[in-house]
């Protein structure tokens, strides 16, 4: 099954007729991940730990150029949690925040190189 995130990497690969950022190049830039729970961290820190930190997931990107984004995930309801979705979930959010920062990093190489384009 296809993530969201391939989908809509696939949908922009169609319709492109110049350089864009693609799923494939943000991935690349990856230089770490982690994916944990609130309640893990918040636990290993040693403070008291509340339920509801056990439905919210964490996913920390450390980007090879230094740069750090976190996404999360966390359902309405309780009895929604899946630990799998929500780390999917938290990783799909980190990487929208992603795509519009590396489109700015390719607008701004390619005015450089053609600030008429």
């Amino acid at each position: 099954m296809s993530s969201s995130l391939e989908v809509t990497d696939q949908a922009a690969a169609a319709v492109a007729i110049a350089p864009r950022v693609t799923l494939a190049d943000i991935e690349a830039a990856i230089g770490a991940r982690y994916d944990f729970t609130a309640e893990q961290a918040v636990g290993s820190l040693g403070f008291p730990v509340v339920p509801p930190l056990q439905l919210l997931s964490i996913c920390i990107l450390s980007l090879q150029n230094g740069f750090t984004v976190i996404g999360k995930s966390a359902p309405a309801s309780a009895a929604n949690f899946d630990a799998e979705l929500g780390k999917k979930f938290a990783y799909e959010d980190a990487i929208r925040q992603l795509w519009p920062l590396m489109g700015f990093a390719l607008r701004d190489r390619l005015h450089r190189e053609d600030p008429n384009a």
